[in-house]
């Protein structure tokens, strides 16, 4: 469904040149949990940036459906995070002075009572019936992250593109919102970074990175995980 083609993502500097990323292939499966796991520094947060589109590779191509990030023009790649992809990052990005549920109306393409509808739904799914009309100010840091994962997924978007949103949680709060964004896991795809092995034990695929290169991948099915090492 998404695909990168030995990408990269290059930083110059005078007459040196630093590769964040680094000739990466990657597959994300239609409802698979994929997950970058990797030291800070090791471009795992970069890959995520060019498997969405929010950077542009200097080397190779991303492509979503058949369709290529470099033959698309600015404005279509825009409507494709829009419509199609959910973001998910460390810092909730609440706007302070609206409600829960404004907050999550705020993704939604449409303001519209189908949209509020959906809206209300996840506020039940994810817990935040008693929330509901509170600011963030109000909300513990895990109720926050849990109203942008709400957000990031109204529009029942096709992946959910996820930067380290566990980091500044502990490990209880942190492996809820593991398991909360695994139960859409077959809906649409996750893509889920993290430097922390033990917050993807739901994952059905694992890519290790370090130093902008993939080193490992890891699949796992029923329970079984099979490593392969990538030279």
């Amino acid at each position: 469904m998404l695909t990168a083609n030995d990408v990269s993502l290059i930083y110059r500097n005078g007459e040196g040149v630093t590769y964040a990323v680094k000739k990466a292939n990657v597959t994300v499966n239609k409802g698979e949990f994929l997950g970058l796991v990797g030291p800070s520094g090791s471009g795992k947060s970069s890959l995520l940036y060019l498997l969405s589109g929010l950077k542009n590779a200097n080397e190779g191509d991303v492509a979503f459906e058949g369709s290529s990030y470099h033959a698309m023009a600015n404005g279509k790649l825009i409507d494709l995070r829009r419509k199609r992809y959910g973001f998910i990052f460390q810092q909730h990005f609440l706007i302070n002075y609206l409600t829960v549920l404004e907050n999550i109306m705020v993704g939604a393409l449409e303001q519209s009572d189908p949209a509020r509808e959906q809206a209300n739904r996840l506020i039940a799914e994810l817990g935040l019936e008693k929330q509901r009309n509170r600011l963030p100010w109000q909300l513990s840091i895990g109720q926050r992250q849990r109203v942008a994962i709400a957000r990031a997924l109204i529009n029942e978007p096709a992946v959910v593109f996820a930067d380290e949103p566990t980091a500044a949680l502990d490990q209880t709060t942190g492996h809820q919102v593991v398991d909360l964004l695994a139960q859409y896991r077959g809906h649409g795809s996750i893509v889920f970074v993290t430097h922390d092995p033990e917050m993807l034990t739901q994952a059905d695929r694992v890519i290790r990175m370090r130093d902008g290169e993939i080193v490992s991948e890891e699949k796992r099915e029923r329970g079984n995980t099979v490593k392969r090492g990538i030279e």
